[in-house]
């Protein structure tokens, strides 16, 4: 299986039945690693182009990446639940994922994309070597801070949702790193090499 190969998985989340997609490097086992997908009810998805990119970018460097559907989207089992159940959806990816054989229980990581960054900051605990924040939609939404682990965020100097700016602010804390690259908006499309190198480096660093 190459880095950019994904096997099609489902797992369990309380009652409900959610599909996945693992991405596994070539050596195991491998530090594992959460992406969670943008808002369902504007088009988020696991195949979102940034959320493939991060997946693919950290199978690349040595990692195994799950990204999956919560409760809702596409063939996941259940309904739109305001990111509320969406967390029990989180928890339970990350359980499933450190439960693997390829996967390496003492090392993992969560990252998520603009909705899915909202609910990667409320699942995340010290139990991760890593956390990693996409575009987290600040003018609509406060972060939890206190994660118990290094924390990046990512974001860009043209992203109306997650203006420069309330990165910034957010950045201003122990154990948090913040990086914003030029000319990308809120969909990083054109950006999302740049974007996976930037994860890659981060997890790299953390899962040593």
């Amino acid at each position: 299986m190459t880095p950019t190969d994904a096997r099609a998985v489902t797992f369990a989340a309380g009652e409900l039945s959610l599909e996945g997609a693992l991405h596994l490097p070539a050596a195991a086992p491998a530090p594992g690693v959460l992406v969670c997908h943008p808002h369902p009810q504007y088009g988020g998805d696991m195949d979102n182009n940034v959320v493939v990119a991060a997946c693919e970018a950290l199978a690349a460097g040595g990692c195994a990446a799950l990204r999956f559907n919560f409760r809702g989207t596409g063939g996941s089992d259940g309904a739109f639940d305001q990111g509320k159940g969406e967390q029990d959806d989180a928890r339970a990816a990350l359980a499933w994922l450190a439960a693997l054989p390829e996967v390496d229980e003492r090392r993992l990581g969560l990252v998520g994309y603009s909705f899915g960054a909202v609910v990667a900051a409320e699942v995340a605990g010290g139990q991760l070597r890593g956390l990693a924040l996409i575009s987290p939609p600040l003018n609509y939404a406060d972060l939890r801070v206190a994660w118990g682990c290094p924390a990046l965020l990512l974001g860009s100097d043209q992203d109306p949702l997650a203006p420069a700016a309330r990165l910034r602010l957010v950045a201003d804390a122990p154990g948090v790193e913040l990086h914003l690259v030029t000319g990308a908006d809120h969909s990083w499309w054109g950006y999302e090499d740049e974007l996976g190198s930037v994860l890659a480096e981060f997890f790299g660093r953390h899962f040593q």
